[in-house]
């Protein structure tokens, strides 16, 4: 029994259940992780690679996200992962979107942002997607960074386990959980902590706190082109007017009622399935396209090309590539919690849930781990 006790037991190996195994291995904890599935193929690999701590609003949760880039920073020198400092650019194509930009590089000064704005001609410079007819302007951003997720998850995986002792049991779901106490229904294992950093798992362990959380689910729909040609390099990761409406960092600033108001009569569909579309480019050299926002508890297995064809039209006003020929598509479901960005609840005593981080996981985890371990 004495190779079944661990100073922390997290279930999940998905990108928050890796931070949280990160945080304590790091500070020399024994550790053990469960997952139910034989790798990690939920959010964590079903998203854009992309670490945006431009779209967290100032203060803790910004501090939160740069601190997350950090740990990125360092687990990828550890570890080999490709992660690449790119940066954004949020692009205006219309006289109100540049207000908005204006307003936020005012009033965010010395917050902790690295912003820029640029005139149109200087934005070509940071990325030749761009589309240069009828753009009033740009705002640049150094701390977005990008990696590829079906990769960096199951290595991050390999490093803990390799690196810092820590034991993985994949194909192994978790099906019992008391203080300090788990098991898989053939075994059991002792921790002094547990951490539930599993949506499949906190809604079957605990389902009264999960129902009473207020967490709902959310679909979104996503779109991968083949490798560019010739090692054409994206540069920073883009994305335009409809992406200011979906960010909380942009969501204080009065000049953004215009732009939803132009939207939501111009274009109420964009609305209506939450779009709002953001382009990256992996390790491949694949460029990651979407997405979609469709919330409620019956959310619908079959995807909707005519929402995928919407990410495209969007797309099309603002970005070009050389060989923009669809090779993928899928859609991802993550737990939403409205108006907060994470749910971190001690369920029983030495038994923590963490969820709920609403889309922003591979943006916020590392960050969040460092303070709940």
């Amino acid at each position: 029994m004495n190779d079944n006790k661990f100073d922390v037991a997290v279930v999940g190996a998905g990108i928050v259940g890796l931070a949280v195994a990160y945080a304590a291995a790091k500070k020399g904890q024994k550790v053990v992780v469960f997952e139910r599935n034989p790798r990690a193929v939920g959010a964590s690999v079903r998203n854009f690679g992309l670490l945006w701590p431009v779209g967290q609003p100032a203060g803790r949760l910004l501090e939160r996200a740069l601190r997350s880039r950090e740990i990125w920073l360092e687990v990828a020198r550890a570890s080999g992962i490709w992660l690449k400092q790119n940066g954004s650019l949020h692009l205006a194509y219309h006289d109100d979107e540049m207000a908005v930009l204006r307003d936020f590089e005012r009033d965010s000064a010395g917050a902790g942002y690295q912003t820029q704005l640029l005139a149109p001609r200087e934005v070509a410079t940071y990325s030749p997607a761009v589309r240069e007819a009828g753009l009033k302007g740009g705002m640049w951003s150094a701390t977005e960074c990008t990696v590829t997720s079906r990769q960096a998850i199951p290595q991050i995986s390999a490093f803990l386990e390799k690196e810092l002792g820590v034991e993985f049991h994949f194909g192994s779901a978790v099906t019992h959980v008391e203080s300090h106490i788990l098991s898989d229904f053939y075994e059991h294992w002792q921790a002094e902590r547990i951490f539930i950093c599993s949506g499949a798992e906190f809604e079957t362990l605990y389902p009264k706190i999960f129902r009473e959380s207020g967490i709902t689910k959310c679909k979104l729909q996503m779109l991968r082109t083949s490798s560019q040609p010739s090692n054409w390099d994206l540069g920073a990761s883009l994305c335009a007017g409809l992406t200011l409406l979906h960010y909380s960092s942009f969501a204080h600033l009065k000049s953004l009622a215009p732009v939803r108001k132009r939207y939501n009569l111009e274009t109420p569909d964009f609305s209506r399935y939450g779009i709002h579309v953001l382009v990256s480019q992996n390790s491949f050299g694949e460029i990651i396209l979407g997405d979609s926002h469709e919330y409620g508890w019956d959310v619908s297995p079959f995807d909707s090309e005519a929402i995928n064809a919407l990410i495209l039209e969007y797309l099309h006003t603002f970005a070009l590539f050389p060989a923009p020929t669809i090779a993928e598509t899928w859609h991802g479901i993550y737990p939403k919690l409205p108006g907060r960005t994470d749910f971190v609840v001690e369920a029983e005593p030495g038994v923590w849930i963490v969820n709920g981080l609403s889309g922003a996981g591979m943006t916020m985890s590392f960050g969040l781990a460092e303070e709940v371990v």
